[in-house]
């Protein structure tokens, strides 16, 4: 018999449903926020590892593609921190259907040329973390994270439990020894006033505030907070008036047994921050070291994508995850909604599943009566779709847009064309995770076509993330439920 997944404890998960296929005629325009976290990945690699099947819930499809990195073209302009990256390929899982993948990779920062960095630690050491793979590796990765800054930085520490208390007023790196003598003290024990921690951690920022610098708030926790203020719209509200003063906020999970990601995930959208969950000091050194530059240093803020189709060329169309990234269509061109940011050097992969027109490979039967022709569409024919995306400069409130035609010139013939690589890998990691979701709309598609597929796109694979994958793919076809 499969096993499932077991909350052994307080895991809590979003409910989102994967997104509904759209027709044209009466949706025309998609629109969301973009999104970097990786968290969903690691939780989904920690319960396959155990042998079970995560919750639907767990599993975020841009999660799980943004996790790895691809090689997009690369902006050097900083005050246009990335362009548009798209390619247009056959439906593996669905002949007669496309996918739009559309890439966008940011600016890089030298890293001898970053700004200073002004960190707090906001360490729960409450009785819950008392596990090998909570606390002790929470600590490991903040001494991680410590060696990738430089002399001039500072980091402040503050724990919270049944209360909330200062370890370390901000100090210098220069002072290492100090700080990793701080966190080697820390022990487990109480329940959990995260809001109490939250308010100190940010005031500790506050007092070493440098507006020249980068300020952030690095939260490492389980998950809940049962103490204190737990309300879940007080602590966002909170979050983003220290955000609009210029404090960011990441959030760090470690363990399993007391998860609330929802909660996590909204305190990382509003802080402007990343949510990531660390289930190995591998992962550790991922999130901290390779990818410290990019987690740490903003290069966009409030970046949303729109993507209006063109009904001479579309009929249908679904974007692949960003379910709880949605925006209303107003909200695109509205400089006061808040949306996803993007630090130095990350890639953001968007992927949407359209239907030809004429093609009979769609869900919807044909309408009878059609659409009274619009002679304006002609001159668009070569188009599927429009691109756009608004972001703003980390200084600024107003925001710039990108946008691009997505043309059949961008196709390519298959999925195995050659130069395709990110683009194929980026399909497995899709269909992979849509299959985990229960593979509505995946036909006869399953987890050894992935394999397949994983095996011939994986490339170069310097730390092995990629061969990685291919073996939880293995664990997911054992563990799933058979027909």
């Amino acid at each position: 018999m499969p096993r499932h997944f077991r909350s052994t404890g307080m895991d809590k998960f979003p409910e989102a449903g994967g997104n509904a296929i759209k027709r044209v005629f009466e949706q025309p325009v998609s629109k969301f926020s973009v999104d970097v976290d990786t968290a969903s990945y690691s939780f989904v690699r920690r319960t396959l590892n155990r042998g079970t099947m995560p919750p639907k819930g767990a599993v975020r499809l841009e999660e799980l593609i943004n996790y790895f990195e691809y090689n997009y073209p690369q902006s050097t302009d900083r005050s246009r921190p990335f362009q548009p990256s798209v390619t247009v390929v056959p439906s593996p899982w669905r002949e007669g259907n496309k996918l739009i993948h559309v890439g966008i990779k940011g600016y890089d920062i030298d890293r001898t040329a970053t700004p200073r960095a002004n960190l707090v630690f906001l360490l729960d050491v409450s009785g819950s973390m008392n596990a090998p793979d909570k606390l002790p590796l929470m600590v490991n990765s903040m001494k991680l994270l410590l060696d990738t800054l430089e002399e001039d930085d500072t980091v402040a520490i503050v724990v919270y439990a049944g209360a909330a208390g200062t370890v370390m007023e901000p100090t210098e790196v220069i002072h290492k020894r100090k700080i990793i003598s701080a966190l080697n003290k820390l022990r487990a024990g109480g329940s959990t006033a995260g809001g109490e921690g939250l308010q100190r951690a940010y005031d500790l920022a506050e007092e070493a505030f440098d507006p020249d610098a980068v300020n952030r708030v690095i939260l490492a926790t389980d998950g809940d907070f049962n103490v204190g203020v737990s309300n879940t719209k007080k602590l966002k509200a909170m979050i983003e008036r220290r955000r609009k003063a210029g404090i960011y906020l990441s959030v760090l999970a470690f363990g399993s047994g007391n998860l609330n990601d929802e909660l996590m995930q909204a305190l990382a959208q509003n802080g402007n921050g990343v949510a990531a969950h660390i289930d190995n000091l591998n992962e550790a050194r991922k999130v901290l070291v390779e990818e410290a530059t990019s987690n740490l240093f903003p290069i966009a803020k409030d970046v949303k994508i729109q993507v209006e189709f063109n009904p001479a060329t579309v009929a249908e169309y679904r974007l692949i995850g960003y379910e709880t990234r949605a925006l209303k269509r107003e909200d695109f061109r509205n400089d006061k909604i808040d949306a996803g940011d993007i630090d130095a050097g990350h890639s953001v992969t968007a992927i949407y599943e359209i239907t030809p027109v004429g093609s009979d490979s769609g869900m919807f039967s044909p309408n009878r009566y059609k659409r009274p022709s619009n002679k304006s569409e002609s001159s668009f024919n070569d188009e599927y779709a429009f691109l756009k995306i608004r972001y703003k400069l980390p200084n600024e409130d107003k925001s710039r847009l990108i946008d691009a035609p997505i043309t059949s010139a961008q196709e390519v013939p298959d999925v195995d064309a050659p130069g395709y690589q990110d683009t194929k890998w980026a399909t497995v990691i899709a269909a992979f995770g849509q299959l985990l979701k229960g593979g509505k709309y995946m036909q006869d598609f399953g987890y050894d076509r992935v394999i397949e597929l994983a095996r011939t796109a994986k490339g170069e694979d310097e730390f092995g993330y990629r061969a990685e994958f291919i073996n939880l793919a293995r664990l997911a076809r054992s563990a799933a439920p058979s027909n």
